[in-house]
C-alpha cells in the first residue's frame, strides 16, 4: 500500500495528510543532492545559530524544504535548524506549523553514512509543548531510503521504490525489549548519576552503538530496543540536542511505538520551549530504561 492510501485509510485529515505527502515527496529532491551538492563535504564559511560550521548539502537540504513550502503555502509556521527565526508564510492556506531538521548526522556525509531529516506537525504555533504535535516523521537515506511516521495512531514505516513512491513495509512499529544503548557526550564529562546508570547498563550487557546520526540511532532503538542518550554534561548541564528540531519530533515517534522519553527528570515534551534554539538532555528509548535514569537522577 502507498502512503497516499494509508493516510485515506485510516482517516488521516484530509489537509494533514497532503501535507504529509507534501512533505515525503522532498525526500527525491534532497536524496539528489547527495549527487552533486554532496560531492563538496568542505564547510561553507557559514554556521547555524548553533554556532555549527554549515556544509553546502545542510544548506541545499534546508532550501529544499523552505523553498517548497512557502511555495506551496501549506503551513503558516516554517522553523528548521538552519534559520535564525521563524518563518511566517503569506497567505497560507492552514495554520500548520513545521519544525524541520533538514540533514541530521551531516557530518557523516564524506564517508557515506546514514543521514536523515526530521520533522514535526503543530496545529498552529511551534514555540509549544512536543505533546501538541499532531504528526511527526523522519525520513532516513541508507541503503533504502525509508519514511517512519505517526499521526497519533501507531507508528508507520515505509519503503520509496524505484518510481518514487513510498511503499507500506511494517505497521503498527513497537519498540521491543532489547540490550542496545547509544551514548553521547565524552565519558570524562558525564555528570555522576548518568555515569552509575550507564556503568549499570554495561553491567547488564547493554552493547554500544552510536553512529553519531540521531536519527539513524533512533532508529535503530525503535527495531531493537534500548536506548539513545545525549545527557547534559560538565560545560553544557542544559544538554546539546534541540528540544523543536530533534526531541520533540522523535519522541512522538518512539512514545507512539510504547517508548518514553525523559530529560532525565521529567517527560521533556511536557516543556513549553522559550526560543527556537532550546536545548535538552535527551534520554529515548524503552520505558524500563528511562524509568531507571529518572530513578538515578532523583
Amino acid at each position: 500500500m502507498i502512503l497516499k492510501d494509508f493516510l485515506t485509510q485510516s482517516g488521516t485529515e484530509k489537509n494533514l495528510a497532503e501535507l504529509i505527502l507534501f512533505l515525503s515527496e522532498q525526500a527525491g529532491p534532497v536524496k539528489k543532492g547527495f549527487l552533486t551538492t554532496c560531492m563538496n563535504t568542505v564547510a561553507c564559511g557559514t554556521r547555524n545559530m548553533f554556532g555549527e560550521d554549515q556544509k553546502p548539502l545542510d544548506k541545499y537540504a534546508d532550501d529544499v524544504f523552505v523553498q517548497s513550502l512557502k511555495k506551496s503555502r501549506l503551513v503558516r509556521y516554517i522553523a528548521t535548524e538552519e534559520q535564525d527565526q521563524i518563518i511566517e508564510v503569506n497567505n497560507a492556506k492552514n495554520n500548520f506549523g513545521v519544525v524541520i531538521d533538514p540533514l541530521d548526522g551531516s557530518s557523516l556525509l564524506d564517508v557515506n553514512l546514514c543521514v536523515g531529516s526530521i520533522i514535526g506537525i503543530y496545529p498552529g504555533h511551534v514555540l509549544t509543548k512536543g505533546s501538541a504535535m499532531i504528526a511527526a516523521l523522519y525520513m532516513l537515506y541508507g541503503p533504502l531510503t525509508l519514511l517512519t511516521i505517526t499521526t497519533g495512531h501507531g507508528v508507520h514505516e515505509f519503503v520509496r521504490d524505484e518510481s518514487g513512491e513510498f511503499v507500506l513495509r511494517g505497521k503498527d512499529i513497537r519498540i521491543p525489549d532489547g540490550k542496545i544503548y547509544a551514548p553521547g557526550a565524552l565519558r570524562r564529562d558525564w555528570l555522576p548519576a548518568h555515569a552509575r546508570w550507564v556503568s549499570d547498563l554495561e553491567n547488564a550487557g547493554y552493547k554500544l552503538r552510536f553512529s553519531g546520526c540521531f536519527v539513524a540511532d533512533v532508529h535503530q532503538i525503535l527495531h531493537k530496543g534500548g536506548v539513545f542518550t545525549y545527557p547534559g554534561y560538565k560545560g553544557k548541564e542544559k544538554g546539546k540536542l534541540r528540544i523543536l528540531y530533534e526531541a520533540n519530533p522523535m519522541g512522538m515517534i518512539v512514545c507512539e511505538a510504547g517508548g518514553a522519553v525523559s530529560n532525565g527528570r521529567t517527560d521533556y515534551r511536557e516543556i513549553t520551549p522559550e526560543a527556537i534554539d532550546q536545548v535538552t538532555p535527551i534520554y529515548i528509548g524503552g520505558k524500563k530504561e528511562i524509568g531507571q535514569i529518572e530513578k538515578y537522577m532523583r
